[in-house]
């Protein structure tokens, strides 16, 4: 099993997202003691944003891009390959103004590459990342879970559906800004999560 861990928190240490995703892990590879391990911080290892220098390199033909577009597309190619590569992807997944990191939705945009990771077929899209088991860990301040404000679900079920992963559990992780006994209380929710998640 080669398992794929992605942070998706603006810190590089202490964020709760991560020590949920952490928790996913462990029980993960107590499982599956010989599982292999791939660990991207995205605070540590910051990914460029999609900006226009980046879209002329993607939608330039391989054999007419500049040295720098080579090595731009070569950024997210590794991105991608570390996907394709992973049976089980564990993202933890901090919520900033009621939605996603500036940092996952920049990794976001790095793997989803037409013809690559979906392609457009005459019955619609069709992902391409298939077969994979997805965890999400999700760490808010507040309670928001199955509420309207919660616009992180549907959109990571969508986006992350639309590239073929289409099993994910939601690890949630709330109120851990509503003081310590709530804190106290969002994390034990978390681990029952995990719980039901994994039997």
């Amino acid at each position: 099993m080669n398992i794929l861990q992605i942070n998706a928190s603006a810190h590089r240490e202490g964020a709760n997202s991560t020590r949920i995703a952490d928790a996913i892990v462990a029980r993960l590879q107590a499982a599956n003691p010989s599982a292999r391990l791939t660990v991207r911080d995205l605070a540590s290892q910051p990914h460029p944003m999609l900006d226009e220098a980046a879209l002329g390199a993607l939608f330039t033909p391989a054999d007419q891009r500049t040295p720098a577009q080579v090595a731009r597309v070569a950024l997210d190619d590794a991105l991608i390959a570390e996907v394709q590569a992973a049976d089980v992807l564990v993202l933890g997944v901090p919520m900033y103004n009621f939605g996603v990191s500036v940092q996952l939705k920049t990794w976001i945009d790095a793997i989803a590459r037409a013809g690559v990771t979906f392609r457009y077929t005459a019955n619609g899209p069709e992902g391409l990342l298939k077969g994979k088991k997805v965890y999400m860990a999700l760490a808010r301040g507040g309670r928001y879970r199955g509420a309207d404000t919660d616009t992180q679900t549907p959109y990571l079920k969508m986006v992350f559906g639309f590239l073929g992963m289409t099993e994910i559990e939601f690890i949630y992780a709330e109120g851990l800004n509503m003081g310590p006994e709530a804190m106290q209380q969002g994390f034990a929710e978390a681990e029952a999560d995990l719980a039901a998640a994994l039997t």
